[in-house]
């Protein structure tokens, strides 16, 4: 049977090489999904120029992360790797993305976020112009959201300002009362799951629209990753709800970044002619390497 290496986890899986649904675990060791494994692809070339799995990612604690309530699969991992650190909009650490504290501004390298715009409350530039703020000027947005290619972006609750949910029969609704003082109700209400809880659906992304918000917030140039990626199971059934990357200018390692994977190199350089020393102080490895056999 056919396998991949989860670039989350490491480990290796077994495969039909069928495409994937996005949200569908398909590693066996840890779970992870299509769009998560895309996602850490997406920050591995964005950093480093390559496509690494996260337990082989350099230790560069002065790269400074911050994370939108990552999941802990991958937030553990980030923070063993840099100076990361894991937010949540309603447990501590708190973050509420929409407005970020004046004085994280241009603090972070990049900012992982996995299916959490479509939850901030309107108007969804907000989010994204936070995102910026919180980003130094060769920092990068690494984030999914589910989106649609072809239908307009669709704001579900444009005038949302003081809600709440309530219980009606065996339906919840929204009711909410507008700056003007008219009062709303919504039914039909879209909840995702989440592992803090249902998350209350605020909008449908489109493509063209999340370009837009990106540009507008100040973000200059925005990729999507489309292309499958087979040796970590990427192989997305789908077109849409792509992993994205928002950059507001050009990458680039700083000298303190730079020394520590040079230092990182020349460890595993010792650590390996070491090795090789001792092979070659064998008999049966010398006999070896002269008859082929290495």
């Amino acid at each position: 049977m056919p396998q991949f290496i989860c670039n989350v986890c490491g480990k290796k899986s077994g495969w039909t090489g069928e495409k994937l649904q996005r949200d569908q675990p398909s590693c066996a060791a840890c779970g992870s999904n299509v769009r998560t494994r895309g996602l850490i692809h997406a920050l591995s070339l964005e950093l480093f120029g390559c496509s690494l799995p996260l337990p082989d990612f350099p230790r560069v604690r002065s790269l400074r992360g911050l994370g939108a309530s990552d999941p802990g699969d991958y937030a553990e991992a980030l923070a063993a790797k840099f100076d990361y650190r894991n937010t949540f909009y309603d447990k501590a650490p708190r973050l509420d993305i929409t407005r970020p504290p004046e004085g994280e501004s241009g603090l972070y390298d990049f900012l992982v976020s996995s299916d959490v715009f479509e939850h901030t409350a309107p108007p969804a530039g907000d989010a994204f112009r936070g995102a910026c703020r919180l980003l130094n000027d060769h920092g990068v947005l690494l984030m999914t959201v589910p989106y649609q290619i072809d239908a307009p972006q669709n704001e579900h609750f444009p005038e949302l300002h003081e809600f709440g949910l309530a219980r009606i029969g065996d339906k919840t609704v929204l009711v909410n009362s507008t700056r003007d003082g008219r009062t709303e109700v919504f039914g039909s209400l879209v909840f995702h799951a989440s592992f803090g809880g249902p998350a209350l659906e605020m909008r449908e992304f489109s493509e063209d629209g999340l370009k837009a918000l990106l540009a507008g917030a100040g973000f200059r140039e925005v990729r999507f990753y489309g292309e499958d990626y087979l040796p970590y199971g990427i192989a997305n059934a789908e077109s849409w709800s792509l992993p994205v990357a928002a950059r507001k200018g050009p990458f680039h390692f700083g000298v303190e970044s730079a020394r520590e994977i040079v230092e990182q190199w020349r460890e595993v350089r010792q650590k390996l002619d070491s090795e090789m020393r001792t092979l070659n102080q064998s008999w049966a490895f010398r006999v070896g390497r002269k008859l082929g056999w290495f």
